[in-house]
């Protein structure tokens, strides 16, 4: 982060060299704003903050759900409802603490950047960007370094300890447990955390850049300016009364409860928010005003604006309803992977992919129809507020996430206690819904990042002066498709690295089983800490070269070859990345719940494919063991690579815009 900062200086402050003269303003040449060095200043120090605020939203989260764990175990003697609600509740604490965090440093940052500005609120939004920059850029660490963290400790516990050594999952004899159920705070929770705060900071930054050349910002008006912050802070208001529908007016009694009042958290937040952003858009907005776009001014009506943000809380609703029947052990497409372990671990893995690419159509169409309406009604300012709504639900959506790890570890900890066969029992169904869970959030964050990175794609050739991105000319062409290419390169350096630290995963917990007497009997401790220290170890180290390929690639692009080029490489990476995240996600929840299928016996259908321990069942521990890097590593953190260099782009966009494309100014 430090050497980072110091670069947005650098180039930012290089603009101008460094003067301190007030400069013609961008897009209004008549008015005089502040220097480029006060937009290096401001970036730098947002960037910072967005980055901090990224970490400890992070930190607090891993603190709330280590807390949270152990005591949904105790609870969950009492029985399955009780557990829930501990769960759940402790996942609603992350959720309204980032969602709060992340407004609240917004709005504080914006007032005192305004001390400074006054009037000049195109420089003062420019610098806000940087706020978006540095959340995305620490989640991509908590993501990559978390995902191969957690994976690399999965892997090597099944592999070793369900299909060498026939023992149960979380057994204490198994050497990798620790970090395995560490893991899955530090890259489900963490990692998840930091993601959608990094969507979430860059959709507010992207509608107010675009506000602020809009009649909103010409005409100085503050509250229709901040209409974006206004959509959020409704939404932490929903969300607190949806929490109260799953933990307050329903009991939960029985078991199969539980997936369904999870479903009714989404539905009850959507419809609510709905009338929620009505209201705020009557209030907040004049009843016509105009957007830029493109270098003229579009008239908008207030309703348009209504629409486009519902028509992005809708359509995140849909991607995640078309997830859950993907990756859900209920519905006949995870019926079907299972079936398909009858004939061994090939087949299974082949009905995995094809269920992965199946699952991208629908989201495809859903993200398709609100681009579409919202740029039509109301330009790139459409796009970021359906962005924002997708994301507006985000503390509900958060907490149904963070409940899956929670449960997970509370399954964990009720093995290793050697408590009642019972106990683990209902901590297993807890965690299956939350599994679902997780894949739906995933699904969230996905789309989001689809919405985002186009509205800030928006903001950035606005700010470059791009005329047009036309792909007919080679510049922008050999962008796109180098921009596509982008994220398979990104995957090849995560499933790899996950690869490799699996790889000394399982040799140390081999080594462990065949050197350590008595662990194999339950007389002897494994040792715990070398596991831990070879899976932190790892992502430390491993999580370095992706971040660097997605932080260097727009500055080198950039500054070598153009705006034109970097932005067909924006739209390149956008179009193939969010295809192989979607895929890759459901790939792996779907081939997880396929195992937990067989492994439950719900059905006569489960019965006839295992107990634990049969052919079928070992198929299916492979297809999940594959999937692990896929719905962990990978898939999850391509769409903040979708994301970063998007709003990375345009924090540099002055810079790209006076000094950039070296080698075709050579020739």
């Amino acid at each position: 982060m430090a050497i980072f900062a110091v670069l947005i200086f650098l180039f930012l402050g290089s603009v101008e060299g460094f003067s301190t003269k007030s400069q013609p303003c961008t897009y209004s040449k008549d008015k005089t704003c502040k220097p480029a060095l006060a937009n290096a200043i401001f970036s730098t120090l947002s960037f910072l903050l967005g980055g901090i605020t990224s970490v400890v939203s992070g930190f607090l989260g891993m603190k709330i759900a280590t807390y949270a764990n152990a005591r949904t175990t105790l609870e969950a003697r009492k029985g399955v409802g009780k557990a829930f609600i501990t769960a759940f509740r402790s996942g609603a604490v992350m959720g309204f603490l980032l969602a709060a965090n992340g407004l609240l440093v917004l709005f504080i940052s914006i007032n005192l950047f305004k001390l400074y500005y006054g009037d000049d609120w195109e420089g003062l939004f420019e610098a806000i960007t940087g706020y978006g920059l540095g959340g995305s850029s620490m989640a991509l660490f908590g993501r990559v370094g978390g995902g191969i963290y957690t994976k690399a400790a999965d892997v090597g516990a099944d592999l070793v300890g369900k299909v060498e050594r026939n023992i149960p999952e979380d057994d204490p004899r198994n050497p990798a447990v620790i970090a395995d159920n560490v893991g899955d705070n530090v890259g489900d929770i963490a990692g998840m955390g930091s993601d959608l705060f990094g969507s979430y900071a860059e959709s507010s930054c992207a509608a107010l850049v675009v506000a602020s050349i809009s009649s909103f910002g010409i005409n100085h008006d503050l509250t229709a300016m901040l209409y974006p912050l206004l959509i959020s802070s409704m939404g932490i208001i929903v969300c607190l009364i949806t929490t109260l529908f799953a933990t307050d007016f329903f009991e939960i009694k029985a078991v199969k409860e539980i997936e369904p009042s999870l479903k009714r958290q989404l539905i009850i937040s959507t419809v609510l928010m709905t009338a929620g952003i009505a209201l705020v858009s009557w209030v907040a907005l004049p009843s016509t005003f105009t957007i830029f776009n493109f270098g003229t001014q579009k008239s908008v009506k207030n309703w348009e604006l209504f629409v486009c943000v519902a028509i992005g809380l809708w359509a995140g609703l849909v991607i995640g309803f078309v997830t859950e029947y993907y990756t859900s052990n209920a519905y006949s497409p995870v019926q079907d992977v299972a079936d398909s372990c009858r004939t061994g671990a090939a087949t299974n893995v082949i009905f995995g992919l094809a269920l992965g690419y199946k699952s991208v159509i629908i989201p495809i169409f859903a993200i398709a129809v609100s681009i579409f309406v919202s740029f039509s009604l109301a330009a790139m300012y459409g796009i970021a507020v359906a962005a924002l709504g997708m994301l507006s639900t985000i503390a509900t959506g958060l907490a149904i996430d963070a409940y899956g790890p929670i449960s997970d570890n509370a399954g964990g900890i009720a093995e290793m206690a050697g408590m009642s066969h019972r106990i683990r029992e209902r901590t297993d169904a807890l965690d299956a819904a939350g599994n679902t869970t997780a894949a739906i959030g995933k699904g969230f964050a996905i789309g989001s990042a689809a919405l985002v990175s186009l509205a800030l794609f928006g903001a950035f050739v606005s700010r470059a002066a791009i005329p047009a991105v036309d792909v007919l000319t080679p510049k922008v062409f050999i962008g796109l498709l180098v921009g596509a290419m982008l994220p398979y390169w990104f995957s090849a350096m995560t499933m790899k690295s996950v690869g490799s630290a699996a790889l000394k995963m399982v040799e140390e917990v081999r080594r462990q089983f065949n050197t350590i007497p008595g662990l194999m009997e339950g007389t002897a401790r494994p040792d715990y800490t070398n596991c831990v220290k070879i899976s932190t170890d790892a992502s430390i180290k491993e999580m370095i070269p992706p971040g660097a390929l997605v932080m260097l690639t727009p500055l080198v692009v950039g500054t070598l070859f153009g705006v034109e080029t970097l932005s067909g490489v924006l739209a390149g990476s956008l179009v193939s990345g969010v295809q192989i995240a979607i895929s890759a996600s459901n790939t792996g929840g779907a081939w997880d719940n396929a195992k937990k299928y067989i492994e439950a016996g719900a059905s006569e259908h489960a019965k006839s494919l295992g107990p634990k321990g049969s052919d079928p069942h070992k198929a299916a521990v492979i297809g999940d063991t594959i999937g692990d890097p896929l719905k962990d590593t990978s898939g999850p953190s391509l769409n903040i690579l979708i994301k970063l260099m998007a709003v990375e782009s345009l924090v540099f966009a002055p810079f790209f815009a006076t000094h950039g494309g070296l080698l075709f100014k050579l020739f």
